[in-house]
């Protein structure tokens, strides 16, 4: 008989944060490939090596776990950047901090990039509350660095409506057209020297677009 300190094995009922956490990761990478229409609840339970019974226990149906999995993938992005944008740093530097790590932050997660981008093209059941609990909260946080910059004479009196679609597309676009890409170079527009290439263009763009010309930064401050 096991002993009285046996640890519970992962995938069972006894180790509750471990068991959601791998079936939260199974669960974006199923969902990033096949969508919430093909992606298959038995494969995500293979995956996080639990039975079917099990991941029904922690998430009620499919829906209830699409929610759950882009709840973490939103979560930990926000983290991620907010970090960023709580630094007590002037707003230009702020700003090219903050666009240099949203493109490392896709670049490092393929299946967060995926399932996001597949959620705001079908313009799914959950896009309402996912606004009002993550992209709002970063979207007010940026508005306030673009009005101080602009206040402080070092940005140009962009419209912030205007201005930061534009400057998330100019980030977000490059990978979602790395495949049509990839045909038409005949090279890997996800390799480590094309994203680096592609990361310093894109600070290049957005600072062109943003700071005032006698305000614009040294080649060292893109980072």
């Amino acid at each position: 008989m096991p002993s009285a300190q046996a640890r519970p094995r992962l995938g069972s009922r006894g180790r509750p944060e471990e068991t959601r956490t791998a079936i939260l990761q199974a669960a974006v990478r199923e969902f990033a490939r096949e969508g919430i229409a093909g992606a298959r609840t038995d494969a995500i339970a293979r995956a996080a090596k639990v039975n079917k019974a099990l991941l029904y226990y922690y998430y009620r149906d499919k829906d209830a776990l699409y929610g759950a999995a882009l709840d973490q993938v939103f979560q930990e992005r926000n983290e991620f950047l907010m970090r960023v944008l709580a630094e007590d740093i002037p707003p230009g530097q702020k700003i090219l901090r903050y666009v240099g790590a949203f493109f490392d932050y896709l670049a490092e997660h393929p299946s967060h990039r995926e399932m996001v981008q597949r959620e705001m093209l079908a313009r799914g059941s959950q896009m309402q509350r996912i606004v009002k609990l993550y992209m709002k909260p970063i979207y007010e946080e940026l508005v306030k660095v673009l009005r101080a910059g602009i206040a402080d004479g070092i940005f140009r009196p962009v419209d912030p409506l205007q201005f930061l679609p534009s400057m998330v597309a100019v980030i977000v676009h490059y990978f979602g057209s790395a495949p049509l890409l990839k045909v038409m170079t005949q090279e890997d527009p996800l390799s480590p020297e094309r994203l680096a290439a592609r990361r310093a263009a894109v600070l290049d763009f957005i600072s062109a677009a943003l700071f005032r010309p006698t305000a614009l930064p040294l080649e060292g401050e893109h980072s």
